[in-house]
């Protein structure tokens, strides 16, 4: 993965693939995970990290907060920016969960695109 890779973990299939369409498009590889356990997994066997991970919080298995707990135990991992993503007004869990931004869907992708060229190479 290169440094322009990011990490899309939303349990929706179609907003998870339209997500990774919309950053291919714009030059950034990007890799699915459909929640927090599958979103560890692929970070484990990455080559080279993510330079951004765009976090749900609402998914089965794993929800977006224990995936950020998780990550957060993780040296390896525990830089990587998140952004999370909801339909909720999670404002004030941003701090708790040391997220880099949050971005309320339906996305802007304008300012979904401003946000992950600031944290990419």
């Amino acid at each position: 993965m290169s440094c322009h890779s990011v990490l899309v973990v939303e349990d929706n299939q179609d907003m998870r693939d339209t997500l990774i369409e919309f950053l291919q498009t714009f030059g950034y590889p990007a890799v699915g995970a459909e929640h927090g356990q599958d979103a560890l997994d692929k970070l484990k066997g990455m080559d080279s990290n993510p330079c951004i991970i765009l976090l749900d919080l609402m998914m089965p298995v794993m929800d977006g907060r224990s995936f950020r707990q998780q990550q957060l135990k993780q040296p390896e991992v525990a830089d990587i920016p998140v952004v999370v993503i909801s339909a909720y007004d999670v404002v004030p869990h941003i701090q708790e969960l040391k997220a880099a931004a949050y971005l309320r869907k339906p996305l802007d992708l304008a300012e979904l695109m401003r946000v992950v060229n600031q944290h990419c190479c």
